[in-house]
């Protein structure tokens, strides 16, 4: 019963939070759709390769920072599509310094590249240089960031999605009531949007108190993270503490290893994102991490890739498109280790998505 009225719970304060830019994201998914059909329909050959694309492409992608395995597998599915398609990958990593970042932008603009990857960053920060790309013909497409050009695709995780499932899990496992900390840090547009939900959070779960909220993103962030929560169960012994939020899985890893550290596996940790290092964590017999919504990184990378090569082939993408998340539970994994590429034997919602894919595609990548 409390899952139906949690499920009902979070429909309602989904469509408070996130209004319109949720509708937006919907009635995209539905265009995404119609276009698809309407070209598979009226295509008389419907495996012609778009000349604009049949020739070694250059991608540049351009990241606001690369940090822990999530990212690592984000850009092996980069690479993995566009080298699928006989093109190259040059990245760009800006360290999490959002200058660098406008300036790698502004580089790959000035090399010509043929279309453009954008990873993270602000609009602010970004906006001159995408502007100046799509003036020169090149086709951008972006990953959690808040920039909003016409032209430009920018996808996501479905970060409200992401958050309210992990929470969920948290709140049902406390039956409502508990003391927790949220691992959180702002300056991101992921992180924003996630913001939404932990404060809809504490308002459907009064029961549910937050003792505290802390969190940095650096070079070092799980390190950081474990130093950090370490303090907090100095502060909160046995009995004063029962779960952990975190926003991130660099924030869950240093969490995690806290806490077994520790001998506190009492304290269960609930993350967001998901690598084959995070489950390789979860899986362990004394692991406390028992619960973390994702999406797989490297079939976002994937799917990014695909709206990119589209795009150049002057095919219509949507203006934004959210992968669904899943959420993955610890209970429901195998006692031997496993690689996300497994989830789908034991997970009924982990399977592949269709998103950008194109007639042509298939015969493309067998071509090369």
């Amino acid at each position: 019963m409390r899952k139906i009225i949690a499920t009902l719970s979070i429909a309602s304060i989904l469509l408070t939070a996130c209004g319109n830019e949720q509708n937006a994201v919907s009635n995209q998914k539905s265009q995404v759709t119609s276009t698809t059909e309407k070209k598979t329909n009226t295509t008389n050959n419907a495996a012609e390769i778009p000349a604009a694309v049949n020739k070694k492409l250059k991608i540049a992608l351009v990241m606001e920072f690369s940090i822990g395995t999530f990212s690592s597998q984000y850009i092996d599915g980069v690479k993995r599509q566009v080298e699928k398609f006989g093109g190259e990958v040059q990245v760009y990593n800006a360290d999490n310094d959002l200058a660098k970042m406008a300036a790698n932008l502004d580089t790959a603009v000035n090399a010509k590249v043929d279309g453009i990857l954008i990873d993270h960053g602000r609009k602010e920060t970004l906006e001159k240089g995408v502007k100046k790309a799509l003036e020169a013909g090149i086709p951008v497409v972006s990953f959690d960031s808040d920039l909003n050009l016409p032209g430009v695709t920018v996808i996501d995780q479905d970060d409200y999605s992401l958050a309210w499932k992990s929470l969920k899990s948290l709140a049902e496992d406390l039956n409502g009531k508990g003391k927790i900390a949220t691992i959180w840090v702002g300056g991101f547009t992921p992180m924003d949007r996630r913001k939404v939900m932990i404060e809809a959070f504490y308002k459907r779960y009064p029961g549910i108190k937050e003792v505290a909220r802390f969190g940095k993103a650096s070079s070092n962030t799980m390190l950081d993270t474990q130093a950090q929560v370490e303090a907090l169960l100095k502060k909160y012994p046995k009995g004063e503490l029962d779960a952990i939020f975190a926003t991130w899985d660099e924030f869950a890893k240093g969490a995690t290893k806290a806490i077994q550290q520790a001998g506190r596996t009492e304290i269960k940790v609930y993350g967001i994102d998901l690598s084959d290092e995070d489950l390789q964590l979860i899986q362990q017999p004394d692991s406390p991490w028992v619960a973390s919504a994702a999406s797989d990184p490297g079939e976002i990378g994937e799917v990014q890739s695909r709206f990119l090569y589209q795009k150049i082939a002057g095919e219509e993408t949507p203006d934004i498109y959210s992968l669904e998340p899943k959420l993955i539970e610890k209970e429901d994994l195998p006692s031997t280790p496993i690689k996300v590429s497994d989830l789908s034997k034991y997970s009924k919602n982990w399977t592949p998505t269709s998103a950008a894919t194109s007639p042509w595609m298939e015969q493309f990548e067998k071509g090369k």
